[in-house]
């Protein structure tokens, strides 16, 4: 008895799932035959669906690119940057006759001590005045080191920059950015080897640099700059001391670590006094800042395009409440060959969802589509997130189904006498 009992239950639930899977089928058949009959009706009602999935895709797209470009830019000024400088302090606080700044030796002691650094320069700032087609101008001058062009990631648009043998050497040779080339001499390339004169010096230039990127004044070099090498530099001031001094880092994810461990080794390394301000500056928190201004503008641009697929849904809830109205009698119909009040719904909630889901695919391969016609007509690598595309037609199912459920509701809760009245 119990088997038999169990066989009778197990064939009934087989014939229950028959019936549905049947029904789904049939359902889904209808919506589609509706879809056939009005298609212009169809079209227009996705539209919003089509504008919607893109401009979420798109969004997506635009703040992957946004993001790609700022790195791009701080990569340029150097991710891998640790600025160390004196900020103040020292036994000349009070009578301001001392100043306990960085020293040439604290250099070496920082490159000795902190394996992770890769390249350093000391950085001596001086204003000289320099004569410029007979006009006397006060040009910024930084004495700096050979590694100075790694670590500040300068590009050489002319010529060479100076490198150890000139440090040793004592070698009155400079570097110079291109406005004061053009200034002095008409062009980067016609200032090469041209002399001018520090102090009555002469010097002569080897080469021409430019930033690897805008930086927008925050920079130690200026738009009229001279490089000099440090050791000769070193003389004009009459000092070791200098303000500040550059450190580049091996690893970008030893950047925090090592400038911590910089300011360490200077704090502790005996000649400071222990009231003096030493202060590290990294691209870490630019970085970090960089994100987040990317990520609020792409949840900005995300609730619009949140908005273009919420109208979107009404105009589908709008067209199906007509769609329901003008279809009273086909609904009475059906209830009076026996449709169930689930089938009903069941039916117009999949006309909603396939008129979303069909905007969503339409939208997404408009959305991909722009991002991969960038990449194919022109140099530049737009960047397509698939993740994108999937959660567009997620969002379109969705807007199908809460827009989708008043209709349904309305269609299944109709009385099938009243429904076969309609006129």
């Amino acid at each position: 008895m119990a088997q038999e009992r169990i066989r009778r239950i197990t064939f009934e639930k087989t014939l229950a799932s028959a019936r549905q899977t049947m029904v789904f089928s049939e359902i889904a058949k209808l919506a589609i035959d509706s879809f056939r009959t009005a298609k212009v009706r169809f079209v227009l009602t996705a539209l919003g669906m089509v504008i919607g999935t893109a401009s979420v895709i798109l969004v997506v797209a635009i703040s992957a690119t946004g993001r790609q470009y700022i790195l791009s830019q701080i990569q340029g000024i150097g991710t891998n940057l640790v600025e160390l400088e004196y900020a103040g302090g020292g036994s000349g606080a009070v009578t301001n006759i001392q100043s306990d700044f960085l020293t040439f030796e604290d250099e070496h002691l920082i490159d000795e001590e902190v394996p992770s650094v890769a390249d350093s320069s000391v950085v001596l700032e001086m204003h000289q005045n320099i004569s410029i087609d007979g006009v006397v101008r006060e040009i910024l001058v930084l004495g700096v080191e050979p590694h100075y062009r790694q670590v500040r990631n300068l590009v050489t648009l002319a010529g060479r920059f100076f490198d150890e043998e000139d440090q040793t050497a004592h070698s009155k040779v400079a570097d110079v950015t291109e406005p004061f080339a053009r200034a002095m001499f008409g062009s980067s390339a016609e200032a090469i080897g041209r002399t001018f004169q520090i102090n009555g010096i002469p010097f002569t230039i080897i080469g021409t640099f430019r930033e690897r990127v805008e930086t927008f004044g925050e920079t130690e070099i200026a738009d009229q700059t001279i490089l000099i090498p440090y050791s000769v530099g070193r003389y004009f001031s009459g000092t070791d001391n200098v303000k500040e001094m550059y450190f580049s880092i091996r690893d970008q994810g030893d950047v925090e670590e090592a400038a911590r461990q910089i300011v360490s080794v200077v704090r502790n390394d005996g000649r400071h006094q222990p009231t003096s301000v030493y202060q590290t500056q990294t691209m870490t928190a630019l970085i970090t800042l960089a994100g987040q201004v990317v990520n609020a503008l792409t949840a900005m641009l995300l609730l619009v395009s949140g908005v273009t697929l919420a109208v979107g849904g009404v105009g589908i809830m709008n067209i199906m409440l007509a769609t329901v109205r003008s279809r009273t009698r086909e609904i009475g119909i059906r209830k009076a060959l026996g449709a169930t009040s689930r089938e009903i719904k069941l039916q117009f909630l999949m006309e909603a969802v396939f008129v979303s889901l069909f905007g969503g695919l339409i939208g997404a391969a408009i959305g991909l589509g722009i991002p991969f016609s960038i990449r194919f007509f022109t140099s530049y690598r737009a960047p397509v997130s698939g993740w994108s595309a999937v959660i567009g037609l997620i969002a379109s199912a969705t807007v199908g189904v809460v827009f989708g459920t008043l209709p349904a509701n309305r269609a299944a809760s109709m009385d099938p006498i009243e429904s076969l009245r309609y006129e």
